[in-house]
């Protein structure tokens, strides 16, 4: 049987880089799914709300085409006992980097895999991130160098930018990291034939 048709329920910038370099032929489209309306009626650990959140987009998806293979994903930063999204504007990105400033913090990354509505995989990972404390200054130039891309991105960086300076220690693998477990997505499209074995 030849592969279906592969389609990511994002249109996140970083996952499409990353599938892209990974050789994988896909298509991007919006879920339109409302985040802020699932993560205001959730109570649970994060991992399982990234999961909620990525399995929703791909039901999205998958709905509007029901025979292709969709990729769902999502990822949440969590410092301390808070959730943050993503920064409105570069005030508030600057308020999310002096919250995170001296501090660890994990991002919880989690993929999914939707046919015919039906869930075919799920993954979840997590990564540890230890931010050095930050200077004003250094923090103003940042932002003013980062400007709107920082914006996309749920802890107001791109570690494959930039964002790499802020670090003292990163434990964790690195597409997590940047937004997808791509390795063992990529595991779960061979097994499924969508990818060469």
């Amino acid at each position: 049987m030849p592969a279906p048709r592969l389609l990511l329920a994002s249109i996140s910038a970083s996952r499409k880089t990353m599938l892209h370099n990974a050789g994988v032929v896909f298509e991007a489209l919006p879920s339109g799914v409302d985040e802020a309306a699932l993560k205001s009626g959730f109570s649970g650990p994060p991992a399982s709300l990234a999961s909620a959140l990525a399995q929703a987009k791909a039901h999205a998806v998958s709905a509007r085409h029901p025979q292709a293979l969709v990729i769902g994903a999502d990822q949440l930063l969590v410092c301390g006992d808070k959730i943050y999204d993503k920064p409105r504007n570069l005030a508030e990105a600057g308020v999310h980097l002096r919250a995170l400033s001296g501090r660890t913090h994990h991002l919880v990354t989690s993929a999914c895999l939707v046919q015919g509505g039906a869930q075919q995989w799920l993954h979840a990972e997590q990564a540890t991130l230890t931010m050095r404390a930050l200077g004003d200054n250094f923090l103003a130039d940042y932002l003013a160098t980062e400007a709107a891309e920082v914006l996309h991105c749920v802890g107001a960086y791109r570690l494959e930018g930039p964002g790499a300076q802020l670090f003292t220690r990163i434990e964790g693998d690195y597409f997590t990291v940047l937004g997808l477990p791509l390795l063992a997505l990529l595991g779960a499209l061979r097994a499924r034939g969508v990818l060469a074995a």
